[in-house]
């Protein structure tokens, strides 16, 4: 049976949406051990909780974000898979606001820094295809709706 973890991309952008793309920003986070990878904040699935509730605690866990100062973005889910360690692991992503473009970011012992970026540089950032593949999906989604 695959691993299930859940997660949010999360973002900011400038005061005037919608007028150039690129002040759509993703927060990234670089794993402490490994290959010291970066991705958003993610962790596994812990019974009596759903899905969303896990990628909420572990954004608070990992970056210090409450639920309080996220926007959850209805219509999008994303659901990768992949092998990890061996073992075939399931993530699933929403994508969240931050309400404060200035929030502090505060990171656990799992992650080493943090960052800031454009899409272009987030997918150079993400090693991987598939989270390159959702981050991409993301931006195109908040592109196409209404801010």
């Amino acid at each position: 049976m695959a691993l299930r973890a859940c997660g949010l991309i999360i973002f900011r952008r400038h005061l005037i949406p919608k007028v150039d793309n690129t002040t759509i920003e993703f927060l990234l986070l670089q794993a402490s051990d490994g290959i010291h990878h970066w991705t958003p904040p993610k962790g596994h699935v812990e019974p009596g909780e759903n899905e969303l509730e896990t990628a909420l605690r572990e954004t608070q866990e990992e970056a210090g974000l409450k639920a309080s100062q996220l926007t959850i973005i209805e219509g999008f889910r994303k659901e990768l898979s992949y092998v990890a360690r061996k073992k075939p692991k399931t993530v699933i992503y929403w994508l969240a606001e931050v309400k404060d473009y200035d929030v502090e970011i505060r990171l656990s012992h799992e992650h080493q820094a943090y960052r800031w970026v454009g899409l272009d540089e987030a997918c150079q950032l993400a090693d991987f295809k598939e989270m390159k593949a959702a981050l991409q999906e993301g931006h195109q989604f908040l592109c196409s709706t209404v801010a």
